[in-house]
């Protein structure tokens, strides 16, 4: 069965309440005057990570796979980010982050049934996933504005643990199924914006892109289906952040 070809849209409603915040953030400290003291170079942040997919997968091989028949889709994922920045200078800083390994649940899309087993709409597996990412930003204007713009690259690494087939997932594919997904890293770019708040304080809104591969195996008694699938993660991040 064709357990990852997953597709995810982007939770508009929330992404729009996210931008009208940060918009209204951006007003209300504008009139801020800036600090005279540098907080230092450090910086630690705590947030809302938002993330949706973008997910194409090969046609998956082996035994009783009804081709071309059976597509999942995975629920929209929203947990806590975390991150330490350092600042390299006046315009650059590294950026390690991640978030609280979230349960993402996997449902099918297909036909209501495979056989006489409930398909469509099923929650089939879920799974867990950390993926820090180490990102180098270039911060725009004066390292005193209220408002700065950035932009970064970096690198991403993605876990895949605590990989389980529900038992409608077992029920479709013909009896108890092991998962494995192999481990990922690839590039990932990001734009953001810092607004600046009295003392040491931020606040920080970004978007990132990056590009999550990997290589499905289920085992069902003996029985092995493979796929490779390409995620197409986007996240979206609101934060406040701590200098020191």
């Amino acid at each position: 069965m064709n357990y990852f070809a997953l597709r995810m849209q982007c939770p508009r409603m929330g992404l729009s309440l996210l931008v009208a915040s940060a918009l209204g953030l951006g007003l209300t400290i504008t009139p801020l005057a800036a600090r005279a003291d540098d907080p230092g170079p450090n910086t630690v942040r705590i947030g809302l990570y938002s993330v949706f997919y973008h997910v194409s997968a090969d046609a998956l091989s082996g035994p009783f796979v009804p081709p071309g028949e059976l597509n999942l889709d995975v629920k929209n994922v929203e947990t806590l980010y975390l991150a330490y920045v350092r600042d390299i200078g006046s315009h650059v800083n590294a950026e390690l982050a991640l978030g609280w390994p979230p349960v993402t649940d996997t449902v099918g899309r297909g036909p209501a049934t495979v056989g006489s087993v409930p398909y469509n709409g099923q929650t089939i597996s879920t799974a867990r996933w950390l993926s820090p990412s180490l990102i180098f930003n270039y911060l725009f204007l004066r390292p005193d504005s209220l408002v700065r713009p950035y932009l970064g690259v970096g690198v991403n690494f993605t876990h895949f643990y605590d990989r389980e087939s529900t038992a409608a997932g077992n029920a479709a594919a013909g009896g108890p199924t092991q998962l494995s997904l192999q481990n990922s890293l690839g590039p990932i770019g990001t734009v953001g914006v810092r607004f600046r708040l009295p003392a040491a304080w931020s606040a920080y809104l970004s978007y990132s892109f990056s590009r999550v591969r990997t290589h499905l195996e289920a085992d069902t008694l003996g029985e092995i289906r493979t796929t490779n699938v390409s995620f197409g993660p986007e996240a979206l991040v609101a934060a406040v952040g701590y200098s020191f």
